[in-house]
């Protein structure tokens, strides 16, 4: 007969299958829309531009985080991390590579479309190779550090998963925190804000609004921001006195991120949508050329 793990401290049967349950949900959905970003990318001739190669560079990162997803809603049924402390670690740096990566990436796209809609410039192959493997070389130089001892890959509050270890809260912590944060999300989320108010403005004076300029800042904030704010809180106080389950809400809302991604860069975006219709159906986009707008 096979022994039940005991129950992770603070959390009931429910709540951990309940969690378990949302990461495999948020893992299968997000794994599906943008493999089928990845795929009609890769199938479908006519959108394989510049700018839909950091379309894609975001859904590559989003897939390697419903990955991690899966990894962790696994673990979740089993109750226990069953992979080890070497696989602590290789798991959190497999988490935070491609969750840095996605952000990244979506302040390339932003940029592109900056240059798209404001300076009509065209964006070329080299650029946008470039672009991309700066965001993952970048991603993999602060996912590394930890590894190496600034900052530290711990168990998560469920102990089913591993992420960046907000417990201590000492000065090791505290600086590679506020560096983390500047440089990964600070910076990207003001380029991708001044991007869009700029598309915006040009929006405004031709009275054509193609799409959303507020959507991409709203999902790196809503997705990324409760987890950004316990990190930082944990840099000034001690966060254990919250409940286990309630410091589990963050990962949680942030690994929402590929389903929202998809909608907001590829299934949002009427051209890649038209795509992805034609691999799906068989049937031709109307338009020749697909560019990065989006609806």
């Amino acid at each position: 007969m096979v022994t039940a793990h005991p129950l992770p401290e603070g959390f009931t049967e429910i709540e951990v299958f309940a969690i378990g349950t949302a990461l495999l949900v948020e893992a299968l959905l997000g794994f599906c829309l943008n493999g089928l970003t990845i795929i009609s990318f890769r199938k479908i001739k006519e959108l394989r531009t510049p700018s839909n190669l950091l379309v894609l560079s975001v859904a590559l990162a989003d897939c390697g985080i419903c990955i991690n997803a899966f990894i962790a809603a696994f673990s979740s049924f089993l109750r226990y991390w069953p992979y080890g402390s070497d696989g602590c670690q290789i798991h959190g740096f497999h988490g935070f590579l491609t969750a840095l990566a996605s952000i990244s990436s979506s302040a390339a796209v932003a940029w592109d479309r900056y240059h798209h809609y404001c300076t009509r410039s065209r964006l070329q192959w080299s650029t946008a190779a470039s672009m991309m493997v700066f965001a993952w070389l970048f991603a993999a130089f602060w996912s590394m550090m930890p590894l190496l001892g600034w900052g530290e890959y711990d168990y998560e509050p469920l102990r089913t998963c591993c992420t960046l270890d907000y417990s201590k809260g000492d000065r090791n912590y505290v600086t590679f925190l506020f560096a983390l944060s500047t440089f990964n999300f600070m910076i990207p989320g003001f380029i991708i804000m001044t991007a869009y108010q700029s598309i915006h403005q040009k929006f405004r004076k031709t009275g054509h609004f193609k799409f959303n300029t507020g959507l991409p800042l709203k999902t790196l904030v809503i997705c990324w921001g409760p987890y950004c704010l316990l990190c930082s809180y944990a840099a000034v106080e001690n966060v254990m006195f919250i409940p286990p389950k309630y410091r589990m809400i963050p990962a949680l809302i942030a690994k929402t991120v590929p389903t929202v991604d998809a909608f907001v860069y590829a299934l949002g975006n009427e051209n890649y949508r038209g795509g992805i219709w034609q691999f799906l159906t068989g049937q031709k986009i109307e338009k020749a050329e697909v560019d990065n707008k989006t609806k």
